[in-house]
């Protein structure tokens, strides 16, 4: 395994234990003999300690790490002096004393860091999109959104829900705004649409006698911007066969309950 554990793990109880760690150099600062990097994966960051003691070679390969390197260290965790743990952090209490650098990867001088106060413009960020990405709050909401789904999923699956997974190719279909159409390079002149909606699936579900039809789907719609609104964007889909409108509005009333209490800690009265 290129890591035994992430830069979020170490612990009080892992002093004296030998450890492996990969992440991205957060900051760095040598102290004259020694060098102390903050390394950063998606889990939290590492104090990683280069000390004389390791050798000088290792002191001097980890003085020239900078933003953003990827790096891989072998050492042993240990408590920081008296005085000099961080309540911040999660590992604030212990550190890496590193006895072997790996250089996974050298970063260019990136145009912004993601531990930085003043953000840029959003052109930039999208531009890099992938410093963007790294930053501790988009990271939340990526991890938070991909909470929230399971939780809905696991929700409708102890209901008898099927989770169907339906076609992005298909037919075009009447419904509320333009198709975005995509040339079929096999049917010359002919056209494939992404879906407004998996209308036409989930009711093929229903005839087909999988009364209880659940997805996240993907739809995509040909118009103009609005506040709510966008050319793609995702949808909790469902259909429910021999119900009536109470059985719907319950159904979406207990999840949203559901959510509330798991991600928001609130009962709602329903």
């Amino acid at each position: 395994m290129l890591r035994t554990h992430t830069c979020g793990e170490a612990r009080h109880e892992h002093v004296s234990r030998e450890v492996t760690l990969c992440g991205w150099v957060d900051s760095s600062r040598d102290h004259g003999g020694a060098v102390f990097v903050d390394l950063r994966d998606r889990y939290g960051k590492t104090q990683v300690v280069f000390a004389p003691e390791g050798g000088s070679e290792l002191v001097a390969q980890a003085s020239r790490l900078r933003s953003e390197d990827v790096i891989r260290v072998t050492g042993k965790v240990a408590p920081r002096p008296l005085g000099t743990a961080n309540p911040k952090l999660a590992t604030g209490e212990v550190e890496l004393r590193c006895r072997q650098l790996e250089i996974l990867n050298r970063s260019k001088t990136p145009p912004f860091t993601p531990g930085q106060q003043d953000l840029p413009a959003e052109d930039l960020r999208l531009r890099f999109r992938f410093l963007d990405l790294r930053r501790e709050p988009m990271q939340r909401t990526l991890i938070l959104r991909s909470r929230i789904i399971k939780a809905m999923r696991d929700h409708f699956e102890e209901r008898g829900f099927v989770d169907v997974e339906t076609p992005i190719l298909g037919r075009s279909t009447p419904e509320g705004a333009r198709d975005y159409l995509v040339p079929s390079r096999i049917h010359h002149g002919a056209f494939y649409a992404l879906p407004q909606s998996p209308q036409l699936y989930k009711q093929l579900m229903m005839v087909a006698g999988y009364d209880r039809y659940v997805q996240v789907a993907r739809c995509f719609r040909d118009e103009d911007l609005r506040a709510d609104r966008q050319p793609e964007f995702t949808q909790l889909d469902l259909e429910m066969s021999f119900v009536d409108a109470e059985d719907i509005m319950g159904m979406i009333d207990s999840l949203m309950a559901r959510l509330a209490r798991q991600f928001l800690d609130k009962e709602l009265t329903l």
